[in-house]
């Protein structure tokens, strides 16, 4: 199949937003999915599974959060160092400001400023900025003259997989919501779903796993559509091949579940 790429860009909360655009070749009425990207940016790995989709029949966009000021302070080599920080700093220097402010004084500025922006990037409200801003991919699409408007989905991975489920929150428009070992979107927004969601979960990423039951019975109580697996053993990040947690057999599975769930709810091959 022939894959169209381009790059765009649409208007999110209040700013310009560049992304990655594939499409199949000389289609119309497709489905779309909405491709969002881990703390790593826009990277090779998500333009992968970007076209991946396109090769199953979907139009997919990836939007790149950090156009603008955030390209250059989010660097690999600064989340890195940021990351870094944040495993070795004691919960309770996390916990408080002080404490953590005091521990940081300690590093070179560089690495002062990447921990900073690293926390403020995963912080909750900036995932719940993000998930506005990405209702303005919704719209792209759903004007796009190869998308059928009606067939949205989303797709995220780590902190992308937690803004996946704060957009299905936020959007009725969306079908389908998938969220890769994603925090939970807020339990009080989660009345507001409209989409089918499924959860993709490592069972050695107590983080986040331990978290699932609550979102289960929010769904539950909510009456919401929610499916999700857990895989023995797998890691956090365990999907992406680029990097070291990467478990090929739990990918393979995950990524069939992922195309049997768009199946059911966008129907790629009506």
């Amino acid at each position: 199949m022939a894959v169209e790429e381009s790059w765009i860009a649409f208007v999110g909360e209040d700013r310009k937003i560049e992304g990655y655009l594939a499409l199949p070749g000389g289609e119309s009425g497709l489905p779309a999915v909405v491709v969002i990207h881990e703390i790593w940016g826009l990277d090779k790995h998500i333009k992968g599974v970007t076209r991946r989709l396109v090769e199953e029949g979907y139009a997919a966009l990836a939007p790149d959060l950090y156009t603008g000021e955030w390209r250059e302070v989010m660097s690999e080599e600064r989340i890195i160092a940021g990351l870094a920080f944040m495993r070795s700093a004691s919960q309770e220097a996390q916990r408080d400001p002080e404490k953590l402010e005091s521990a940081l004084s300690e590093k070179p500025q560089e690495e002062r400023d990447a921990t900073k922006m690293l926390m403020g990037v995963m912080s909750s409200n900036q995932r719940q900025r993000f998930a506005r801003e990405l209702l303005g991919a919704v719209a792209y699409l759903q004007d796009r003259p190869e998308v059928d408007e009606e067939r949205i989905g989303s797709l995220g991975f780590c902190m992308g997989g937690a803004i996946s489920g704060v957009l299905a929150t936020l959007s009725p428009e969306l079908r389908a919501a998938v969220i890769f070992y994603g925090q939970n979107p807020p339990p009080e927004r989660v009345p507001d779903i409209r989409a089918s969601v499924l959860g993709i979960y490592g069972g050695d990423d107590p983080r986040i796993t331990d978290n699932v039951p609550e979102l289960v019975e929010a769904m539950q109580k909510a009456g919401k559509d929610f499916g999700y697996h857990v895989y023995p053993g797998a890691p956090h990040a365990f999907f992406n091949d680029t990097r070291p947690n990467h478990s090929s057999e739990a990918a393979r599975d995950a990524w069939q579940r992922v195309l049997t769930f768009f199946e059911g709810t966008l129907n790629a091959h009506e």
